[in-house]
């Protein structure tokens, strides 16, 4: 089975951030010093059946604010027919609406619009990310907020003490099917869990060092390198047979350790 149970034991490290007061990230170490990589293009099976060079960008993506959709609107104005396999499709616009309402990156050929498909002279994948690369930018700065996130999920509570005082948490976790929402069991494939992916060279807190960056701030970001390389000393030390079975030291069942 090459997909592990969403379930199972994970450590989580807790601290403050040094960059803003009455403000704490929780952070999960056991995903973020897993060995996931995107596997796009080299494994990848696509979260719709039948459609595998789509990746996970079969369904377009959701804007997270106005902001998020006028950012990836301004970039795709800086787009080429030699980058973009769609571009004279994308001038009749690059927003569409879903069935709720909600805006997204317009659908195309059943992908998203931004999507060049494999063969493409221009490269395949999202070409709102090649042409980043190409402008020495990072992906980041021009594709939607929701893609150059995943697989790393920011979310936000509020924790209040009884001695009146309230505290801002910033989870920081892995983004699995449930991120999604219902329809995230219904995926054809889905690599955060998939044993498949968990191949990369480096653990996720470096492999994704940009993005954790961009989410927490470079101060608080250092401060989860440190609280990361413990955790990996720690089971270095016990042995990854004893230390997946004790919480304090859980290791990512897709983790090839």
């Amino acid at each position: 089975m090459p997909e592990v149970p969403l379930n199972f034991p994970r450590t989580f490290v807790e601290f403050n951030d040094p960059a803003q007061e009455n403000q704490l990230f929780r952070c999960d170490l056991t995903w973020l010093t897993s060995r996931w990589l995107c596997i796009y293009g080299n494994g990848c099976q696509g979260i719709l059946a039948g459609r595998p060079t789509d990746g996970c960008c079969s369904l377009g993506a959701h804007f997270s604010d106005k902001a998020d959709r006028k950012r990836v609107q301004r970039w795709a104005r800086r787009l080429t027919p030699e980058l973009w396999e769609n571009y004279e499709d994308g001038q009749d616009g690059v927003v569409m609406r879903d069935d709720d309402g909600d805006k997204q990156t317009r659908r195309f050929n059943d992908a998203c619009i931004f999507l060049n498909s494999p063969g493409f002279e221009g490269g395949g994948g999202c070409s709102l990310h090649n042409l980043a690369l190409s402008e020495g930018a990072k992906p980041l700065e021009a594709k939607p907020d929701v893609c150059w996130q995943l697989p790393i999920r920011r979310t936000f509570e509020d924790r209040d003490f009884p001695d009146g005082t309230a505290w801002s948490v910033v989870v920081i976790s892995e983004f699995d099917r449930r991120g999604w929402g219902p329809g995230g069991h219904d995926l054809n494939w889905y690599c955060s869990g998939n044993t498949e992916a968990h191949v990369g060279p480096d653990p996720v807190y470096i492999s994704e060092r940009d993005t954790l960056v961009e989410l927490m701030g470079p101060a608080a970001y250092d401060l989860l390198v440190q609280h990361c390389e413990e955790h990996l000393a720690a089971v270095s030390a016990l042995g990854a047979g004893r230390a997946s079975t004790r919480v304090g030291l859980a290791i990512h069942p897709a983790d090839p350790r």
